[in-house]
């Protein structure tokens, strides 16, 4: 895992780097002159008018014949048989499960303090 961010890191740092000196190109090459703009006049495009679309008359839907469906037979089923019944199972109760201690956490170790030594002052 550290390899690969190892390898994403010098990545994005190439990848930075390669930024830069392309804004940096851009930069040299865009005229220095902020008050002076330079704008390009487009051509103005000729308005198109299209013609107006016709109206389409459609000829009034046919009527579908009405179709009646056969009725269906009537079918007479069984009487549903009754569902046995399921005996009473008497499971034992659970079994307690016995406390286990665990030993106190260990302290975590503190990390001393460093102080810089104070620069003493050059005469």
């Amino acid at each position: 895992a550290s390899r690969n961010t190892a390898v994403f890191l010098v990545g994005l740092l190439l990848s930075c780097v390669a930024m830069r000196s392309g804004a940096r190109i851009l930069e040299e090459e865009t005229p220095s002159s902020k008050g002076e703009e330079q704008l390009l006049e487009l051509p103005t495009l000729p308005k198109v008018e299209l013609s107006p679309f016709p109206e389409v008359h459609l000829p009034p839907k046919p009527e579908l014949p009405k179709v009646e469906l056969p009725s269906f037979p009537e079918v007479h089923l069984p009487p549903k048989p009754e569902l046995p019944t399921f005996p009473e199972v008497h499971l034992p109760g659970k079994p307690e499960l016995p406390k286990v201690e665990l030993p106190p956490k260990p302290e975590m170790p503190t990390i001393p303090e460093f102080h810089f030594p104070q620069p003493e002052a050059k005469p």
